[in-house]
């Protein structure tokens, strides 16, 4: 074989990798999903060449190379968008022009990028925050938190949560205009990781007079004590969100320590004296059977009691809302779950509405067979009855 022969098969080989998808029979349009695979793999795996001489962190280096575009605060003939802080958090607030007949409902809205990317500036979310303010007459309030791998939790939960009591003052919901018995809390992916999650800690603050009529969470995270579910072991190298990625992000927002991130991924979180907390994410009694599809469930190995008792953010219902026992997901609120057939974070999501199903919580649960994660931001007409959805359900319930 030949030189050029040789270099056209390594080329050729590396596409198809880079390429190749096993992709569900009925997506709307492959080839974007293809070039998504094939970015996100690149990204991933330059991140890691790029860790391994020394020269950036994985997350920062993902960060770089997959950050949104960020936007100016730019009004249009329909909405007024201004920068601003609520407590010294950075947020952009979204206010339609025309003259309301009564207070309008108000959205606080929480942008994903798994605690490490994005802002309320990424284009993406200033055109979704600006869409839904005009669609449905509401002010929306997006906030930013500060991101991994420079800051860890409790920041970002501290950074939202503020953020969201400072937006609940009475004195700010009139001067947006906001009625204070309209309002509703909607996070994305790790957005909705945090939105869960300031959503269970607003019901039992009692310096808060005013508490949020509906939840909305698209794709949340919310669990990482068993990641064996159907949908990871399903899903592990499906796009947008792979495996490997998800499993170094909850790390990275508990610790930097690195032996963590080997318990995850062999399965060996929760010590034996917590072993109680497996029942909130015991998929096999969480899950409608058709989701189960013939897979068999296995407790999780016991994990270190050192490593629970090094980080105790481990065990926190903070950091996993999927923890919170049936007392405290009583008295939430209306909520709305979105999840996708080939996400891996599905089951998070199915687990947390039979969870609150189970509570007594309204739910309404819409399953999309031929979804992905990050489905909210590609363009496909399902991503647009999608959206209309979401507004219709705002609409009728908040």
């Amino acid at each position: 074989m030949g030189r050029k022969s040789l270099y056209l098969l390594i080329v050729g080989v590396l596409v198809a990798y880079y390429v190749y998808i096993p992709l569900p029979g009925d997506f709307e349009d492959p080839w974007k999903l293809i070039l998504l695979n094939a970015k996100y793999k690149a990204v991933i795996h330059l991140a890691i060449f790029i860790e391994l001489l020394g020269l950036n962190h994985f997350l920062a280096s993902v960060r770089f190379f997959m950050d949104e575009k960020k936007v100016p605060p730019t009004s249009d003939e329909n909405i007024t968008v201004t920068d601003t802080t609520f407590n010294h958090i950075p947020v952009r607030v979204y206010v339609p022009k025309k003259q309301p007949k009564a207070l309008r409902r108000g959205i606080f809205f929480i942008h994903g990028g798994g605690w490490s990317g994005n802002s309320a500036a990424s284009q993406n979310y200033d055109l979704f925050s600006r869409w839904t303010a005009d669609r449905l007459d509401t002010v929306v309030v997006s906030t930013n938190h500060r991101l991994l791998p420079e800051y860890r939790f409790p920041i970002q939960f501290e950074d939202v949560y503020s953020s969201f009591k400072w937006f609940l003052r009475k004195e700010v919901l009139a001067k947006y205009g906001v009625n204070p018995e309209r309002i509703g809390v909607v996070g994305c992916s790790s957005g909705g990781n945090l939105a869960a999650a300031i959503v269970q800690k607003i019901s039992d603050d009692p310096d808060s007079k005013i508490k949020p009529k509906i939840q909305f969470l698209f794709n949340p995270l919310l669990q990482a004590l068993d990641m064996d579910t159907p949908s990871y072991r399903e899903n592990s190298n499906f796009p947008s969100l792979f495996k490997s990625a998800v499993v170094r992000s909850w790390s990275e927002y508990i610790t930097a320590d690195r032996s963590l991130e080997k318990a995850m991924l062999s399965n060996q979180v929760v010590p034996e004296e917590s072993s109680h907390l497996l029942k909130f994410v015991n998929w096999s009694s969480l899950l409608p059977k058709r989701f189960k599809k013939g897979h068999v469930y296995s407790n999780p190995t016991y994990g270190s009691s050192e490593l629970s008792k090094k980080y105790p953010a481990l065990l926190d219902v903070r950091v996993f809302p999927l923890l919170a026992d049936d007392k405290k997901l009583h008295g939430l609120p209306r909520t709305y779950i979105i999840t996708c057939q080939y996400d891996i974070l599905r089951d998070d999501g199915i687990m947390y509405a039979t969870r609150l199903q189970n509570a007594g919580v309204p739910v309404t649960h819409n399953h999309i067979e031929n979804g992905v994660h990050g489905l909210l931001f590609m363009d496909l007409k399902i991503t647009r009855k999608m959206k209309n959805q979401y507004v219709s359900w705002l609409r009728e319930n908040l």
